[in-house]
């Protein structure tokens, strides 16, 4: 099977997000937890496992693109995960560690956008 540069692209996008969520949650976990309230630690590991969830579920989406050879629809899919789960857990990362509170009222953007995302992944399966 030949790998387009689309897909190549896509796999490296998701591979520098796993390290960065296992680097971010491993610095959370050892580097900040005498930093942090249990409130922050709280709102930090909810940011870290959503994006480690969610990177997983982008080598998923790569996976599937590939089945439907690189589908636009779900291409787009892509960065909308990818982009929701930016914004979702750097905003929780912020305010965990900064208190800025109105950091909380961004991030159901990204979780707004993480949602259309698997909706329009799920359209894109089923158009196809």
């Amino acid at each position: 099977m030949q790998i387009t540069q689309q897909t190549k692209l896509l796999l490296i996008i998701s591979s520098f997000m796993m390290a960065l969520a296992i680097a971010i949650g491993a610095f959370g976990a050892h580097g900040l937890k005498s930093y942090l309230d249990q409130y922050g630690l709280d709102i930090y590991a909810k940011a870290s496992s959503y994006e480690f969830y969610n990177t997983l579920g982008l080598f998923i989406i790569v996976f599937i693109s590939t089945i439907l050879k690189n589908n636009t629809l779900t291409i787009r899919a892509y960065y909308f995960v990818l982009i929701g789960m930016l914004i979702f857990s750097f905003s929780l990362y912020i305010l965990a560690v900064t208190k800025i509170m109105w950091l909380g009222a961004i991030t159901p953007i990204g979780g707004s956008l993480m949602i259309i995302g698997w909706l329009m992944l799920a359209y894109s399966i089923r158009k196809n």
